[in-house]
């Protein structure tokens, strides 16, 4: 059946940007025509949706989460990166099971759909990754997801640890059976964490096998200064300079955070072209830095915007993302740093374009796959109307998102999950945080809902 969103104001994320009163028309799952002025309710046996005082907006796409964190929301507070990891994320990830790790997959992808955000790039933790695809499946998020690979390193528990040839024998096979999977809807992305717990062996033959299946790469880099030390300290290089002498430059590469790189580095990712996930809330939850956004977009580097995991953060809304991406930069490059109009486009089109999605999805064009979001902007803090892309940036909150659409299926009406009951998925959590926390050996909660 059509589907028709009728009435709305259209910020489309096309190539001018346009924004435009009228309807968007979808048909089997892409979108057929958007209009201006005028409607197409005249099209027999469309499903109509009132968007009238709404924003009709691209799905949300975030380019670096970790939804095998969802439940640790609240449990590793108040400490820098790498005391973070190694007393509280890794071990808490070492102790999940299948089943504890699909529920922090349920957890987080709700808050996501949510939230608008439609498209993830995501990366898992070392075992049990079957089960983030097949809770994403199920929930009709477009993912990307690999699990995480560790074959060295200090701290890690033994849940988390790997041999060289385990590692990439399990990525391999995850890779065969997930990407592409779900009419294209789920694809495989090669994750070593980062340099640090991962050998060089590990990661050049990652960057092979990940190219030899036509995959993604992602990884984290330069996020902290503490780490850029160890980092030093053991290749003899920075960061960036490291993976590069190892194949994780280029095209296919997203490179979470970025915070810390010298002018080398800079040059370095635009004559590659690899893509920069930039995670505004958690560089400042974990005292790591301010990435220089604005210097990165002039030379032409792709910059996407992620949320990252939720104890670092600890909300999964892009639209928190893109409020402080837009505030961040003004004291130090003034206000006219990072418009809201460039800011929109990180969370949408150019997130799509990390990601390699761009022909497919992140703005509103006729060809493209219906992913859309309708924003209810009938409220005080988003009143009067004016700019929509300021209205987004500075105002919106994830609790305005009214329904989200992927692949012209409805995920998301009037505020409420279709798939999934909210009441089910909290419930799964509260116990299976208690799970992981006993097999951690942590601390039991003390206060419970």
């Amino acid at each position: 059946m059509d589907l028709l969103i009728t009435g709305g104001t259209v910020v489309t994320c096309d190539p001018a940007d346009r924004v435009i009163r009228g309807d968007v028309l979808v048909r089997d799952g892409r979108i057929a025509a958007v209009g201006q002025g005028a409607t197409f309710s005249t099209i027999p046996g469309a499903r109509a949706v009132d968007a009238r005082g709404c924003l009709i907006v691209p799905g949300f796409v975030q380019a670096h989460v970790h939804l095998c964190q969802a439940l640790f929301r609240g449990f590793a507070e108040d400490l820098p990166l790498l005391e973070w990891l190694s007393q509280r994320i890794w071990p808490y990830e070492g102790a999940h099971t299948k089943e504890t790790l699909a529920a922090s997959a349920r957890l987080g992808i709700a808050e996501l759909l949510l939230g608008g955000t439609t498209c993830a790039l995501d990366m898992g933790t070392v075992r049990h990754q079957d089960a983030i695809f097949e809770v994403a499946k199920d929930a009709g998020l477009r993912l990307t997801s690999g699990k995480a690979m560790m074959d060295k390193g200090q701290g890690r528990p033994p849940g988390l640890k790997e041999s060289t040839d385990e590692s990439l024998r399990e990525a391999d096979d995850l890779a065969a059976r997930w990407h592409g999977a779900a009419d294209g809807r789920l694809r495989y992305a090669f994750a070593p964490r980062f340099i640090l717990s991962c050998s060089d062996a590990l990661l050049a033959e990652t960057a092979r096998l990940a190219r030899s299946r036509g995959c993604l790469l992602h990884t984290h880099a330069s996020e902290n200064p503490g780490e850029l030390d160890v980092v030093r300290s053991a290749t003899g290089n920075d960061n960036v300079v490291a993976l590069h002498e190892r194949g994780l430059t280029g095209h296919d590469v997203v490179l979470a955070h970025c915070v810390w790189l010298t002018s080398e580095e800079q040059k370095l990712l635009r004559t590659t072209g690899t893509k920069v996930a930039h995670c505004p809330s958690t560089n400042l939850k974990l005292a790591s830095g301010v990435a220089h956004v604005p210097e990165l977009l002039e030379q032409g580097v792709t910059v996407a915007l992620g949320a990252d995991g939720a104890p670092c953060n600890n909300r999964m809304s892009q639209l928190t993302e893109m409020r402080l991406a837009g505030l961040l930069q003004k004291p130090r490059c003034g206000a006219s740093a990072m418009p809201a109009r460039g800011v929109v486009r990180l969370a949408t089109i150019e997130g799509a374009r990390a990601l390699g999605l761009e022909r497919d999805i992140g703005s509103i064009e006729p060809g493209k796959r219906a992913d859309l979001v309708v924003i209810d902007t009938r409220r005080p803090h988003l009143a009067p109307f004016s700019d929509p892309f300021a209205m987004l940036v500075y105002a919106a909150e994830a609790s305005d998102v009214r329904d989200v659409f992927v692949d012209g299926q409805w995920l998301v009406r009037d505020g409420e999950l279709v798939r999934w009951d909210q009441g089910e998925v909290l419930a799964g959590a509260e116990l299976a945080i208690d799970e992981v926390l006993a097999r951690a050996g942590a601390e039991r909660r003390k206060l419970k809902g």
